[in-house]
């Protein structure tokens, strides 16, 4: 009995962790600052982002590494972004990277905003 006590505690645990890590990274786009969650700002380099972003294709690929997922839906998504012209403007800055494998913070004390 005690060993499934422990299980269940664990595998609740890894389910909440799992989905709070996926969910954390479907971002949707707004068209007015005031509706978003961060406002995003797109460097021309990756040395001067907070993050380097990768786009998935898929919901089920994203994580807390910068694998963004756009939805279709504000709903579906955990962060409402807005991008804006000017890094003074931004709460973070981020650089789109070709490679999944480049996506990863620079910064990580803005990690907050996401999570």
């Amino acid at each position: 009995m005690k060993k499934l006590l422990i299980f269940t505690f664990v595998a609740v645990g890894l389910l909440v962790f799992s989905g709070n890590s996926l969910f954390a990274q479907k971002v949707y786009t707004v068209d007015s600052k005031y509706d978003a969650d961060i406002k995003v700002y797109v460097c021309s380099s990756k040395y001067d982002a907070d993050l380097c972003v990768y786009k998935v294709s898929s919901a089920y690929d994203v994580n807390d590494d910068g694998l963004w997922f756009f939805t279709s839906s504000k709903y579906d998504a955990k962060k409402k972004v807005y991008f804006v012209d000017s890094k003074y403007d931004a709460d973070l800055l981020i650089y789109f990277v070709d490679s999944k494998y480049d996506a990863k913070w620079n910064n990580n004390s803005k990690k907050h905003l996401i999570y």
